[in-house]
């Protein structure tokens, strides 16, 4: 497994209350060590059509939604088309960072009561879009796993070079286990200082056991 670190060490305490670094400071340290994760990742997956990525970590407050959206930014730098998906449905952020609202999103795309151009929301940043969350639902796993959520897999892939999913933690969401196994790699955040190491082995032997391809991990350094 590979480990991508992305350190806030040698930064400012202004730059740590910053969600976007990687547009609001893109000469910075943090927005550098992104580069360098984007470089990565699409050296893992050069030359194997791979285009939806999740992105998760093993309990709370470790930083998933943060660097999905950092990530998603600086993909898009490239020129690339990217979307980020919002499928944390119980515990929305997406939406809060790039200061949006929810009323609709992933959960009416997935119940037919909208179409997903109509429920894209367009940031202004490079041709980067994001889908919230949208409508809170009783059964997010159940709707997580169904085939309405293969068939928008399918149809997001074809309209985007990247699909990057921030998703629930692993420990506490049985959601993720099931949306690990529909997408193309799944990338494990972690805090040093913070994530527990038995929660992280923990974490990665879950998603093996869904079948997941953990492509490796990304090391939020204090």
């Amino acid at each position: 497994m590979k480990l991508l670190i992305f350190s806030k060490r040698g930064q400012g305490s202004s730059l740590k209350k910053r969600h976007l670094v990687t547009y609001s400071h893109t000469d910075s340290i943090i927005s550098d060590q992104f580069r360098t994760i984007r470089t990565n990742i699409t050296f893992l997956t050069e030359e194997k059509h791979k285009r939806v990525f999740l992105i998760t970590s093993s309990g709370k407050g470790e930083g998933k939604s943060t660097t999905a959206a950092n990530l998603a930014v600086s993909m898009a730098g490239q020129k690339e088309k990217i979307l980020l998906m919002d499928a944390s449905i119980r515990e929305p952020a997406i939406h809060s960072i790039f200061k949006f609202q929810n009323e609709i999103g992933l959960t009416d795309v997935l119940t037919y009561k909208v179409k997903l151009n109509e429920a894209i929301c367009k940031t202004g940043i490079g041709k980067l879009d994001i889908l919230p969350s949208g409508s809170s639902l009783l059964n997010p796993a159940e709707l997580l796993g169904s085939e309405a959520m293969s068939e928008l897999l399918i149809e997001a892939a074809n309209l985007y070079d990247v699909v990057l999913i921030d998703s629930p933690t692993v420990l506490q969401s049985t959601e993720t286990r099931v949306l690990a196994n529909l997408c193309d790699g799944v990338i494990l955040v972690v805090s040093r200082g913070r994530t527990m190491i038995d929660d992280t082995i923990e974490a990665r032997k879950i998603l093996e056991l869904s079948q997941a391809n953990l492509m490796g991990t990304i090391m939020n350094a204090k």
